[in-house]
């Protein structure tokens, strides 16, 4: 089955659960799950569509919010290039106005030497009113050398002087540039603040009945989804990773039980993008720090040719990241209040995979990491607490 089409079954098994509403869903009732009038079944009817629908509205608030978040991790990273090759400039300023010293300075002691009559030109000068014609046709390469010799100290000094402009001018528009980004920086974090609050906002009002019914009907969702995948043949248990690949899923395996901390890379916490790219980092390969780059740059590889190692990428705006490891199953640091944690590859919609080495044979027998205990424990959607993003 093809991406397009595996991409369409797993979505549409989610939205199947949920009732869609053209109004934002009605603030839920904390004890309407619990009350007496739950054991109507119109009024447990009417509970489950009201939780289906902030199933839905939770769905996308997490989802921009992890948008917002990739967006900013992008906008770090062009921070951090900005940020090096202003001290790059800055270094190659200060050489070139070195040189220009030094060519002012030598410039200044041609000069002297000149009005000195100590100069190659001021000798020439003295053999042109010699008496002996030959020995001046003797000496001819002395004017070579001394117009030669001028003619570099004024071009070393023009040209020093231009680069020297040249540089200064760059710095600071290189300087303006990582202002304005560290601006644009600014806002998106408020962005993912203002996003991820309106998810706490709405976590605080349910009981634990309807925490627990919001995690079995993603759960249900989830299920559903793989069940179509593996239908599909895409969840082939044989396949071998790279030599890297199993680097990089034996270094995700290991974060298991860290927190979700947006914008995070490591070593004590990660968000989804920090996982797959630090596991890759940790296998001796550089991949982009964002799940949009990784999803842009990378090669693409059919969900039917999985193999632990790849990255298997989540919904339309490639906003989510994840491990795969093989069995159907992936590494990931799914949303905030969450942790690292392994789940069934479609607990997200699924866009497609990307291989970081497509180059690299696989091994040719690999031994998949033990999990550590309670590895898949705990909801794929953070639902059982929030945590606010770091200031």
């Amino acid at each position: 089955m093809s991406g397009g089409v595996l991409r369409a079954v797993c979505t549409a098994t989610l939205t199947t659960l949920v009732v869609t509403s053209p109004a934002a869903a009605a603030p839920v009732d904390p004890g309407t799950a619990t009350g007496p009038a739950a054991k109507s079944p119109a009024a447990r009817a009417a509970t489950n569509k009201s939780v289906a629908q902030l199933l839905t509205e939770l769905q996308k608030l997490y989802q921009q919010a992890e948008e917002a978040t990739e967006t900013y991790n992008g906008t770090a990273t062009e921070l951090k290039k900005r940020k090096a090759q202003t001290k790059k400039l800055h270094a190659s300023l200060v050489a070139a106005r070195t040189a220009l010293s030094d060519s002012r300075d030598e410039a200044g002691q041609l000069a002297r030497e000149q009005y000195q009559g100590q100069s190659d030109i001021s000798s020439y000068m003295q053999l042109l009113l010699a008496r002996d014609p030959e020995h001046l046709l003797d000496q001819e390469h002395v004017i070579r050398r001394a117009a030669a010799g001028r003619a570099a100290t004024v071009k070393r000094l023009t040209g020093a002087e231009k680069r020297a402009d040249d540089l200064a001018a760059e710095s600071r528009k290189v300087l303006n540039r990582q202002q304005a980004l560290a601006t644009r920086q600014k806002k998106q974090r408020d962005a993912v603040q203002s996003r991820l609050k309106a998810v706490e906002t709405k976590l605080a009002t349910l009981s634990g009945a309807q925490l627990a019914e919001l995690s079995r009907l993603e759960q249900q969702g989830t299920a559903k989804a793989q069940g179509a995948l593996a239908a599909s043949g895409a969840l082939s248990s044989t396949r071998s990773p790279s030599r890297a690949g199993g680097e990089a899923v034996k270094y995700a395996i290991g974060q298991v039980g860290k927190p979700y901390v947006w914008g995070a890379e490591g070593p004590d916490s990660f968000d989804c993008s920090g996982l797959t790219s630090q596991a890759w980092a940790k296998a001796g390969r550089v991949i982009p720090r964002t799940s949009q780059e990784q999803w842009r740059q990378l090669p693409k590889v059919p969900l039917n040719a999985l193999r632990p190692g790849d990255l298997v990428i989540y919904f339309p705006k490639a906003t989510h990241v994840a491990l795969y490891i093989g069995n159907g199953q992936v590494v990931q640091a799914p949303r905030p209040g969450s942790q690292v944690k392994v789940s069934p590859v479609a607990s997200n919609p699924l866009l497609g995979a990307v291989r970081p080495d497509p180059q690299n044979a696989p091994l040719s027998a690999f031994k998949p990491p033990q999990l550590p205990q309670g590895a898949s424990s705990g909801s794929d959607a953070g639902y059982s607490s929030s945590s606010a993003p770091e200031q």
